[in-house]
């Protein structure tokens, strides 16, 4: 738009738009799922990534079964509805460790650089990749659940329990994912996430109820097993899969999911913003 003022011709100027500073739920959500297809993808072209949740269920199934069960329940078939849980849980959240290590081989190739450049949700290279690793969870749930059926297991909480608890385990696999994120964004070596996280998990699985009853531990660990939040995920998982009974320990392992996401995914996006 132009004013005419004697022989003078002047511009008006226009108003600059303002920058968008903020990114819509709608779009973060829209970017997460690109993210996590894009990871779909590395695990379609890499498909050796499955190994762990393929071999590890089947092996460790098989085996603590076989070595415990007459020792710990008189026989195998006795033993299997308390070791299925546990291993079902000892392997997804194992799994999750996976994460913090490719998380930060991206990150040292440089292709969370670009992502940082990119006009998208600040959140979504983080999500959209812990979002992809569901599909290994659900594969580790699947592999265990079948390995354990062929092995004479009958879960008595129907189609409807088995289900319950896979659905409890991936999402709380899900949740303790962005601990291991948060350490690989603050490692610098792969091997370091994978070396200090499997420090931190081996206690947490062993000293629990998952594969032995706590009553049969000295008493100072039976302390500690009563507050491992993995002995609730188990308890839960085994009422949900024995009983098919929605208990106070699904509440418990459903709110300490939640709390942890609440905690760790805003610490997680803020530090990698700053460091990757």
């Amino acid at each position: 738009m132009t004013t005419t003022l004697g022989s003078r011709t002047h511009a008006v100027p226009q108003p600059i738009p303002e920058a968008r500073n903020r990114i819509s739920l709608e779009q973060s959500v829209a970017n997460t799922l690109t993210m996590a297809y894009r990871g779909l993808l590395k695990i379609k072209h890499n498909p050796e990534q499955l190994f762990d949740v393929v071999v590890q269920p089947i092996i460790f199934t098989l085996m603590f079964t076989y070595i415990f069960g007459g020792a710990i329940s008189g026989d195998v078939a006795s033993y299997l509805p308390i070791i299925i849980p546990g291993i079902l849980v000892q392997t997804v959240i194992t799994t999750s460790i996976v994460t913090g290590t490719q998380l930060r081989e991206d990150m040292d190739k440089g292709v969370f650089d670009r992502f940082k450049s990119l006009p998208i949700a600040r959140i979504a290279p983080l999500s959209g990749a812990l979002l992809a690793d569901v599909v290994r969870y659900g594969i580790a749930t699947t592999i265990t659940f079948t390995v354990g059926i062929a092995m004479g297991y009958r879960p008595g909480g129907g189609v409807v329990g088995v289900v319950s608890a896979g659905l409890l385990v991936v999402v709380c696999a899900f949740s303790i994912s962005w601990i291991f994120a948060l350490m690989g964004v603050l490692m610098s070596k792969a091997s370091s996430v994978q070396g200090i996280s499997m420090l931190i998990l081996f206690p947490l699985t062993f000293m629990s109820n998952a594969f032995v009853p706590a009553d049969t531990m000295p008493g100072w660990m039976q302390a500690f097993v009563n507050v491992n939040p993995v002995s609730h995920v188990v308890t839960a998982v085994r009422e949900l899969v024995n009983d098919g009974h929605f208990g106070v320990h699904v509440v418990w392992s459903l709110l300490g999911a939640a709390v942890i996401v609440a905690i760790m995914a805003p610490l997680t996006v803020r530090t990698y913003m700053r460091k990757a």
